[in-house]
């Protein structure tokens, strides 16, 4: 096949995969990312440790994408987790299955491998262009703002890959969103997934306990009863437990106009036995001791309860057991999406064929974030980016046999 050129647009982990697949095809790929460095939220995700996929059964991991899941399977297929675990070792990053089933690097930082991955890149004369921001089309090019000038460029064929709307100050502030739209693309509106929520806290709670965490519970909403932990936040929740129930508390805040996070405070303990604990108590003793020696709760699980519930402390033994097992904490809205871990929304999947390309923009496909499709944290959304980036790269190819 005579190599073709190639525009990537953007430089996140889709982007950067899809050039190493084209590239090795004996494709002329130039990457074209606006921020003065590469894959700058895959470094800071990769800060408190790179979380690269997960180890669960993967029948079960590819069900993680929601209603996105069937249409994301082929591509989860052709690059599993074993498969991105292999490539960075590859890459010389050995990896581990922690306690969670969560896979990490050895050295659980980002920047290693992502320095190796450049490397390769580059050695393959993948062509990497720093501060070179997509402005929209023009006249059939893709027009570029960068330091030195307007540039505009008419590759053979383009992909972009340029993220959803969270954390805009690394580069996925969907300011592309406009240009695709006039271009007749069904864009979805962005809305935060793996977010935080506010809370009505008091006063007297939120100075208290707020940066506390909320260990050893479970949660329930829509999605399902998880156990783990959270935070209590000065506006509200936030942690790896309340992420996995972001989309479920989000719909539902949608539909319902309300919702709330159901808490067990004592998962390994049975509502039977907490009020046998309860009614033991004697009626005299302050409600903390009551709680502190019938629950085990104290600190902020005990003050959880007071703030949730005024009048626990008069509630009979079977109707606070009850709330100790289900405490409802509702929640107002998500946090904004500028603070999310990922967002939903982006480009609709049914704009795109089965090779990831714009229906109404022959020789312009997508990948990434920037689709619509969401996923709980935990190495699902990097591998989800991984294999999309592989996927239309893949369809690409294709599409320029088939000219």
């Amino acid at each position: 096949m005579d190599g073709k050129d190639i525009a990537i647009i953007g430089g996140g982990p889709a982007g950067l995969m899809a050039a190493e697949v084209l590239s090795a095809k004996g494709h002329s790929v130039t990457v074209y990312e606006a921020m003065p460095t590469f894959a700058r939220k895959f470094l800071l995700a990769g800060k408190s440790g790179l979380n690269i996929t997960h180890s669960e059964d993967f029948d079960v991991f590819r069900t993680r994408f929601g209603a996105a899941s069937g249409r994301l399977r082929a591509a989860l297929d052709a690059f599993t987790p074993d498969d991105i675990r292999a490539w960075a070792t590859g890459l010389g990053t050995e990896t581990f299955v922690g306690s969670s089933g969560r896979v990490f690097p050895t050295v659980m930082k980002a920047s290693p491998l992502l320095r190796a991955w450049l490397r390769r890149l580059e050695t393959q004369g993948v062509r990497l262009a720093t501060r070179h921001r997509w402005v929209g089309f023009q006249s059939g090019a893709y027009a570029f703002e960068t330091p030195g000038g307007p540039v505009a460029v008419r590759p053979d064929a383009a992909l972009l890959a340029l993220g959803g709307a969270s954390w805009p100050r690394l580069g996925s502030d969907a300011a592309w969103v406009p240009w695709l739209r006039q271009r007749d693309v069904d864009v979805r509106s962005f809305r935060p997934a793996n977010c935080g929520f506010d809370v009505g806290w008091s006063d007297t709670f939120r100075e208290r306990f707020a940066g506390a965490p909320l260990k050893s519970v479970s949660a329930a909403s829509d999605a399902g009863t998880f156990p783990g932990e959270f935070v209590i936040s000065r506006d509200g929740i936030e942690g790896s437990l309340v992420y996995a129930h972001s989309a479920a508390l989000r719909d539902r805040l949608e539909q319902a106009g309300e919702a709330s996070l159901v808490v067990d405070l004592t998962p390994g303990r049975t509502e039977a036995r907490l009020i046998r604990d309860l009614v033991r108590q004697d009626p005299k003793a302050s409600f903390s001791n009551r709680l502190r020696k019938s629950a085990t709760l104290e600190g902020v699980k005990s003050a959880l309860v007071r703030e949730l519930i005024p009048d626990a402390a008069s509630l009979a033994a079977e109707h606070l057991a009850s709330l100790i097992k289900a405490l409802p904490l509702p929640v107002l809205r998500p946090r904004p999406i500028k603070e999310a871990i990922s967002s939903a929304g982006g480009i609709a999947l049914e704009a795109i064929d089965e090779r990831y390309m714009l229906g109404s923009i022959p020789g312009l496909f997508a990948a990434g974030e920037m689709l619509d499709w969401e996923a709980p944290t935990g190495g699902y959304l990097l591998t989800a980016c991984f294999a999309t980036g592989r996927a239309a790269a893949a369809g690409m190819t294709e599409w320029i046999a088939g000219r």
